[in-house]
Order: C-alpha cells, then sequence, then structure tokens
C-alpha cells in the first residue's frame, strides 16, 4: 500500500512521533492506522503523545556562532523550572550545535537534521517523554556573514532573550554593544527605511485621533501629528534611539563614532507569539469536586 503524506501526518497528530517514524510505522503495519499507533507505542516513541497538544511557551532562546555562521533560535518547554533542568540546558546545547554545523534555514529543515543518529525531531519527542512536560522547536533562523563583516552575539538572563546582529566591519566590542542595546530597548526596525507604510498610516492616524480628542485646533493637529510620529519612530527604530550605554547620542551617532554600521537584527524573547494558557485554578477544583 501506498504511504502518503497525508497519512504519515495524520499519524503524526495523532502519537507527536517524528515523521520518519511515522512512515516506517506505517510501511512496517502497510498503512493501518491502529496498528502503527500499536506499533509506534511498543517502540516507545510515542510515549509523548499525549503532551502534544499542551501549550509550550516557557523555555528559553540561543544564539550560535560559528565563524561566518550562525543561527538563532527558541526552545520551547511548558514551565519556566523546566527551562532549567540540566536536561534541557544540554538539548538547547546540542540543537545549537547541531544547526550551526549544518546548512538548515527553517524550522521544518531543523526537525529533519539527524544528530547521533537520531532527527532533532525524536530528540525533541524524547526530551517530552523523559522531562515530562511539551518540548519544542521553533523561529530557527540562519545568517551568513562576509569575512570582514562581524556578528554581536548576546543572551540576556541565560536565555529569556538572544539576539544576533550583523556589523559591517568586524568588532567584537561595538558588536556586544549594539547586541546587549537591542536586547535591552527592543527596537523593531533597524531604520526608517524599513518601516511599512501601513504602520505608518495606522500610526499617523491614531495620533490624529488622539490630538483631535484633546480638543486641540485643527490648524496645527498636522503640526502635532508630524512631531508625534517623528517620535514614534525614534523609539522603534534601532539608528534613531538613544545609545543604551550613553542616552545622550543616538545609536547612529554611537555606530559613526565608531566607523561602523550594522547591516541587520533578530531579537527573540521567550513566548513571543504564542497563546498562552490562561490557568483557573479555582475552577478546576470545583470541576473536580463536582465531579
Amino acid at each position: 500500500m501506498a504511504i502518503t503524506a497525508l497519512m504519515v501526518k495524520e499519524l503524526r497528530e495523532k502519537t507527536g512521533a517524528g515523521m520518519m517514524d511515522c512512515k516506517g510505522a506505517l510501511e512496517h503495519t502497510n498503512g493501518d492506522m491502529e496498528l502503527a499507533i500499536d506499533y509506534l507505542r511498543e517502540k516507545g516513541i510515542a510515549k509523548a503523545a499525549k503532551k502534544a497538544s499542551r501549550v509550550a511557551a516557557e523555555g528559553l532562546c540561543s544564539v550560535v556562532v560559528a565563524g561566518n555562521e550562525a543561527v538563532i533560535f527558541e526552545l520551547n518547554s511548558e514551565t519556566d523550572f523546566v527551562a532549567k533542568n540540566t536536561q534541557f540546558l544540554d538539548l538547547i546545547e546540542t540543537v545549537g550545535q547541531a544547526l550551526v554545523h549544518s546548512n538548515v534555514k527553517t524550522d521544518e529543515e531543523a526537525l529533519n537534521l539527524v544528530v547521533n543518529g537520531k532527527t532533532i525531531d525524536v530528540l525533541l519527542a524524547d526530551a517530552t517523554a523523559t522531562i515530562g512536560e511539551k518540548i519544542s522547536l521553533r523561529r530557527v533562523t540562519r545568517v551568513t556573514k562576509a569575512s570582514e563583516q562581524g556578528f554581536g552575539a548576546y543572551k540576556h538572563m541565560g536565555g529569556r532573550i538572544a539576539v544576533l546582529a550583523v556589523l559591517a566591519k568586524e568588532n567584537d566590542e561595538i558588536a556586544k554593544d549594539i547586541a546587549m542595546h537591542v536586547a535591552a530597548q527592543k527596537p523593531l526596525y533597524l531604520d526608517r527605511s524599513q518601516v511599512d507604510q501601513e504602520t505608518l498610516e495606522h500610526e499617523k492616524h491614531v495620533l490624529t485621533q488622539q490630538a483631535l480628542q484633546e480638543g486641540k485646533p485643527a490648524n496645527i493637529v498636522d503640526k502635532m501629528v508630524i512631531g508625534r510620529l517623528n517620535k514614534y519612530l525614534q523609539d522603534i527604530c534601532l539608528v534613531d534611539q538613544g545609545f543604551v550605554k550613553d542616552p545622550d547620542i543616538k545609536v547612529s551617532e554611537y555606530l559613526k563614532n565608531n566607523k561602523n554600521q550594522v547591516l541587520n537584527f533578530i531579537r527573540l524573547e521567550v513566548g513571543e507569539g504564542i497563546e498562552k494558557k490562561q490557568e483557573d485554578f479555582a475552577a478546576e477544583v470545583m470541576a473536580q469536586v463536582r465531579k
């Protein structure tokens, strides 16, 4: 029987096992879904299945540099406590080294990367089974620089925040300063040229409504909006921000004084974009009482 991608996807969703394990199980059982589930359970590969639907919004971010290659990624767990576990810390180190010494660029490629005879997907499933919490990988990004360029890598609070910056000229001190600034000040864009028109129009509309609500005369509203929009752009663009180590100068001035330039940056903070489950312990207790 031909094993289709949809069959593999269905088995993976039901068991939490890796794609290759699911494909192998289906081949072994000639496409019988229930037998394939039993096969994976017998092999111990589906131990993590019941944890697959849990929300993993804690964990750590990491950035790893090797020569002209760097990767930045996030490894999630369900609780902050597990993120301090030795096994979790060893896993994030293993994953980081494997990624930076490979050519993977996306989450999907990373999950299929083989490390010590197992895909990273299987390593995460194994960790989920032994640690007891859902462990997942996301936001994998690879950056390649030219030989004359420099990387700035920084992790704050052990990896609650991770930053990778690329500078036009290699300079470890300047690169680290910029990475630390990005971690602290959370810029959204490198400079104003990167701010899309939709964002600008939305902010301009909000600021206009604010000025009108304040009862300002219509003839000066436009001037007020221009001033406030300029302040907004200063806050969200890296080169326009006050430099964290010397707020009296902008980042652009700091770079100019050191004859350097930021080409790109990536900032990750644990749990961004994940909808966290809101626990209502009182409701849970009452539900148990009513049973």
